[in-house]
């Protein structure tokens, strides 16, 4: 099983931007040092109160510069609020600044106040999606190409450089609606998946729809499964459960606010679901948590859930929310990480 960090770059009240840059780099270079597989990076917009980390192809390419084994992953890059081009090229430069270690996971975002304030509406979202997409694979393997769509159109355009990947990076695509999960299995793509809005239970018959569509399009093997989800390792089962649940929960009511505030905007649809999800989310319990959407526990309790999680979804790899609401203390980050690298992780390969 892989296993990767989904890392936040938070913001803390009283804490200077700078200092929580190289806090969050400080993780960044144990991770490297402890033997973690990737080092993943959120896209976050207009969120001062929640992080830092609004430009993630940026921050990927400082991290290729001082790490030399750890793959660096976005998740996701929101395809709909980029212009195609100039995406080609960054991602392609952090590609071959790393030498194939980038891991380009992609997505729409279900949040419309980002598409808002950057003028697009989210009601194009799918379509712009799949433009964009289609737009990076000609720009990466094509010595010069054409296209002409909806919302771009380019002419005779040779674009440099290409990925040191061959024909483009690790594609991931993330899910969270049942009827985007065959369409990633017939693009051959892996899926990231997550459980901030539902549960672990609810994913098995999406994940089953996928792995059905998959051998439907005739790829070869199985498809491939990542699960995003808050981790805490502790020394103690106690500890693990104790020492995040502040953050934890803060992070639940956070979330279900936005997500029932997202539910009135333009283009969204299904909403109705959104709303009941965001309610949810906002009296949800902690115990109720722990059973649905958490991963905690001393090493042994963690493997252990992983293990399972693995056989009855077929994981292939992990996005450990290591900081789940983002209050939780950069010593108690360290601490989890370092036991997630050292305790659980080895007992996976």
């Amino acid at each position: 099983m892989e296993f990767g960090m989904f890392h936040e770059f938070p913001s803390m009240p009283g804490r200077g931007e700078t200092e929580m840059f190289d806090e969050s780099m400080a993780q960044i270079d144990a991770a490297e040092r402890w033997g973690l597989d990737v080092m993943w990076l959120a896209e976050i917009h207009f969120a001062p109160e929640r992080t830092y980390l609004s430009a993630p192809l940026a921050i990927a390419s400082a991290i290729a510069a001082r790490t030399r084994r750890m793959k660096i992953g976005i998740a996701v890059q929101v395809l709909p609020l980029c212009h195609p081009l100039r995406l080609a090229e960054e991602a392609a430069t952090v590609d071959q600044i790393s030498h194939g270690r980038l891991i380009f996971g992609i997505g729409r975002s279900g949040f419309p106040r980002t598409y808002e304030a950057y003028g697009v509406p989210y009601g194009e979202s799918r379509e712009r999606f799949a433009e964009t997409l289609e737009i990076l694979k000609k720009a990466w393997t094509e010595p010069s190409f054409s296209y002409q769509g909806k919302y771009y159109s380019f002419d005779n355009v040779k674009l440099t450089p290409k990925p040191f990947q061959k024909p483009w990076p690790d594609i991931r695509v993330a899910a969270n609606s049942a009827d985007t999960f065959p369409q990633i299995a017939k693009l051959g793509h892996a899926v990231l998946v997550a459980v901030r809005q539902g549960s672990l239970e609810e994913l098995k018959p999406n994940i089953a729809a996928y792995r059905a569509a998959w051998k439907e399009a005739g790829h070869p093997g199985n498809g491939q499964v990542y699960l995003r989800a808050p981790v805490y390792v502790a020394e103690t089962d106690q500890q693990a459960r104790d020492e995040p649940e502040e953050s934890i929960m803060y992070f639940y009511r956070y979330l279900g606010e936005r997500l029932e505030d997202s539910a009135t905007r333009a283009g969204v649809q299904q909403s109705e679901l959104r709303a009941a999800r965001g309610q949810r989310l906002q009296t949800i319990s902690y115990e109720e948590a722990l059973v649905e959407k958490l991963i905690v526990g001393s090493p042994e309790r963690v493997t252990d859930r992983l293990l399972g999680l693995q056989e009855t979804l077929g994981l292939d790899g992990i996005l450990c929310e290591m900081n789940c609401g983002t209050k939780i203390s950069h010593a108690r980050v360290m601490k989890s990480l370092q036991l997630l690298c050292e305790k659980v992780s080895p007992r996976f390969n």
